[in-house]
């Protein structure tokens, strides 16, 4: 009886560990940006961030729902005190970054954009734990193809957001960070009015899905090489 009972509570002890494993190993994700990553005019489960969570999920990879700091309208240096109100240490599993339209929005000079771009994508490899391998950017989209923009100068715009992309990308590429180009998706929103959501400027649910599916490949390969257990 007493060989029976000890059993039994080395079972229940390793059914308890497994718990507790399955707990430690969830993932954690934190999305910085503006209103491309809150989802302006998208309900709240069609975000990039929420749906980049969902098929991951459906891939087997435990994570948690991410954890957002954004919001309509935010310039670099708008997110920057966002995250100092947030007073957020981490670290997380995976950190995203996208922004720096509305930069371009207000007029402000590239070069600057670069100062305060650098100054955040070092901030998120922080919050990565120091990974930046476990950090992915996403390029600015071109809003000028949308109806909001149809009385402005789109060819100008263009080239702006350009210039923007390939400050972003030229930061990102220096720390070997998974640099997502959704902006040549954005752009084919000029043939196509269903990747814009109603407000007539900002992505719907189907633009959004398009990133996933571009940002998924490196997203899995960064967590893969955290050797974290699948289900």
């Amino acid at each position: 009886m007493k060989t029976i009972v000890i059993v039994l509570l080395l079972l229940l002890g390793c059914t308890q560990e497994k718990m507790v494993d399955e707990e430690e190993v969830k993932l954690t994700y934190l999305a910085l940006g503006d209103s491309y990553t809150i989802g302006e005019s998208v309900d709240e489960s069609q975000r990039y961030p929420v749906l980049l969570v969902n098929k991951l999920r459906e891939e087997g990879y435990h994570i948690n729902d991410p954890h957002i700091i954004a919001k309509t309208g935010w310039t670099t240096d708008e997110l920057t005190t966002g995250i100092k109100e947030e007073n957020i240490t981490g670290p997380y599993d995976l950190v995203s970054l996208l922004i720096g339209v509305n930069n371009q929005y207000r007029g402000r000079d590239v070069h600057n954009y670069r100062h305060e771009f650098r100054s955040l994508l070092r901030q998120a490899i922080g919050f990565a734990g120091g990974r930046a391998e476990n950090v992915f950017v996403l390029s600015i989209p071109d809003w000028g193809v949308t109806p909001f923009a149809e009385s402005r100068d789109r060819e100008k715009i263009a080239v702006e957001i350009d210039q923007y992309n390939l400050v972003n990308r030229e930061e990102t590429q220096k720390h070997g960070i998974l640099y997502v180009d959704v902006t040549p998706v954005s752009r084919q929103a000029i043939e196509d009015l269903s990747l814009i959501a109603e407000d007539g400027l900002h992505p719907s649910e189907k633009m959004y899905a398009t990133w996933v599916e571009l940002a998924l490949p490196g997203v899995k390969i960064i967590l893969n090489n955290m050797k974290v257990s699948t289900k």
